[in-house]
């Protein structure tokens, strides 16, 4: 596979969140500013790629009835270090994420790719199917969390723009599916002019 290819069809083509549907629960929970969309994203995006990398390198060493269980084992480890570096480095960032990190061991975008890709690919292809859906991943989760913050607050990362009454509804949970369902329209539009 081309490696180019291999990389951008996270970013756009098969994005988890605005193509495949996947990894609702950190997505409409946390992205109610753009820096918790980012954060979230980003701590997925580590998660991804080192467990991809991992996965691939003892691929041929799990026997097929443990395969799930470890591959879980081994996402859970990055999942740790992603959970203690935030916590000692961005608690506020922490605090606000909350549960949710610790749910990135159970989110399908990281055990799906490494089940469909990871354990079927070079170190080097899966490092790559990593970081571009880790990245497509993020670039969701940052523009739906801008969205919902600009909406409903007036801010964008924090930043006042718009003074006045905002539509809190974007801040609340509803506010999360209308935003959500308006961009996965307007990505299929982007999708079906570029095809």
């Amino acid at each position: 596979m081309n490696q180019w290819k291999n990389f951008s069809k996270g970013l756009i083509k098969e994005n988890a969140v605005f193509v495949l549907i996947l990894g609702m629960c950190p997505t409409l929970a946390v992205t109610t500013s753009a820096i918790n969309g980012m954060g979230m994203g980003l701590a997925t995006t580590f998660v991804l790629v080192m467990s991809n990398v991992v996965v691939s390198l003892v691929k041929n060493l799990i026997p097929d009835k443990v395969r799930i269980p470890a591959f879980i084992v081994i996402i859970a480890t990055f999942v740790t270090v992603v959970e203690l570096v935030m916590k000692g480095y961005v608690p506020t960032l922490f605090d606000a994420l909350g549960l949710f990190i610790p749910l990135i061991v159970v989110n399908c975008v990281v055990l799906g790719r490494a089940e469909a890709f990871a354990s079927k690919n070079t170190v080097w292809s899966s490092l790559l199917d990593g970081a571009g859906m880790g990245l497509g991943f993020t670039m969701a989760l940052t523009i739906l969390g801008a969205v919902r913050e600009l909406l409903g607050s007036g801010a964008f990362f924090g930043m006042k723009l718009i003074s006045g009454d905002a539509l809190l509804l974007f801040i609340l949970p509803p506010g999360a599916f209308l935003a959500l369902g308006y961009l996965i329209v307007l990505a299929n539009m982007i999708k079906e002019k570029t095809a």
